[in-house]
């Protein structure tokens, strides 16, 4: 992402964070705008161009655009399965 979940540094990365924190679901970020071998690196890896790159779970979902979708449809509160259970138990919805 851009920046890190406590201050990020764009608007879809913004974004990204609202939505995944509904879900109480620990965010493991990097920025890459501080490390361009780390931004070119993840964007081969991904074929994906743009950022933020949401992974969970080890597979790629894609960028805020979809996460936002899926949270609109209840995917994904279902793709994130437990994970997503045990923040809502702890209070973090």
């Amino acid at each position: 992402m851009k920046g890190y979940p406590d201050a990020p540094r764009c608007g879809f990365s913004a974004l990204a964070v609202k939505v995944l924190q509904q879900y109480g679901v620990p965010i493991s970020a990097r920025d890459i705008l501080s490390d361009l071998k780390l931004k070119e690196t993840v964007k081969a890896y991904s074929n994906w161009p743009t950022f933020p790159q949401i992974f969970i779970k080890g597979e790629f979902v894609g960028g805020s655009d979809i996460i936002l979708s899926m949270h609109q449809k209840g995917e994904l509160k279902e793709l994130l399965g437990d994970i997503a259970q045990k923040g809502e138990e702890n209070g973090s919805s």
